[in-house]
């Protein structure tokens, strides 16, 4: 058996200037270990030049108010994850019935608890501040979870202050059916939801695919559509100070954060 001659090897003999990697900013994902769809939903508005890094956290389906519960020990480790030595510019935590479930408070610790000194924001907490910022008060929602968990989304908003005009769930219990809703469903739920009262739509949850359907949703309804993922990376771009424009994604981009 011939045994082939060591290969000696060489410096590349080039000058180049490194190109920068995600110059306008940082923006850190922990989504869930089961989540199919918010990458791709996040990347779809999140602008060229702002760089997006995901880790997960540990959970199984059935997505139950019991397992949104538990999944939150897992943050602090998930956190210590993201861009070890060089950290993000903020940390947004990809899930909206997690937050419900959890408070927004809790999830903000836990994160900090693996990254100090991070700004922090879900979708949760994103959509009061979006919501405040284009002056809705009356609020019709509609989700994709079990029902049980869609009345903890509503819970949340009401104790924010907001009066839920009417609320609708598809009473599904796994990320898998959620990620499989077809977006003209969740454009037909959006439309179905809505009642003459309500000041704006809210779509919740980061697993369904959203982000397309919120402009076509807006023209139809003649009023403004707000999603968990649009919300969070509005509200995540603005607490690092990008001050570009992000078009395509519905009348929330066209305002700053409404301060409180």
């Amino acid at each position: 058996m011939s045994v082939a001659p060591a290969v000696t090897p060489e410096p590349v003999d080039l000058s180049y200037l490194p190109d920068p990697v995600a110059p306008a900013g940082r923006i850190g994902l922990i989504t869930l270990a089961t989540d199919f769809n918010s990458e791709d939903d996040l990347r779809r508005i999140i602008p060229a030049d702002v760089g997006l890094f995901t880790t997960r956290i540990e959970n199984a389906n059935p997505i139950t108010v019991d397992t949104l519960r538990s999944m939150a020990d897992d943050l602090p480790r998930a956190a210590r994850t993201l861009l070890p030595g060089y950290g993000v510019d903020v940390a947004i935590f990809g899930c909206t019935s997690g937050t419900a479930v959890n408070g927004s408070d809790r999830i903000e610790a836990l994160i900090n608890k693996g990254m100090p000194g991070t700004a922090v924001t879900n979708p949760l907490l994103a959509t009061d501040v979006a919501l405040r910022t284009i002056g809705a008060q009356k609020i019709a929602v509609v989700a994709p979870y079990v029902l049980d968990v869609t009345r903890s989304v509503a819970e949340q908003l009401i104790a924010r202050g907001f009066d839920v005009t009417r609320l609708m769930g598809f009473g599904l219990e796994n990320d898998i059916d959620m990620t499989a809703i077809p977006p003209d469903a969740l454009l037909a739920a959006a439309l179905q939801v809505n009642s003459p009262d309500a000041d704006a739509v809210f779509i919740s949850c980061t697993a369904i695919r959203s982000a397309e359907i919120v402009e076509r949703a807006e023209k139809l309804l003649g009023k403004p559509v707000i999603t968990s993922n649009q919300a969070m990376i509005w509200h995540a771009l603005h607490l690092m100070k990008y001050d570009k424009p992000v078009t395509g994604f519905g009348t929330l981009f066209d305002h700053a954060p409404h301060k409180s």
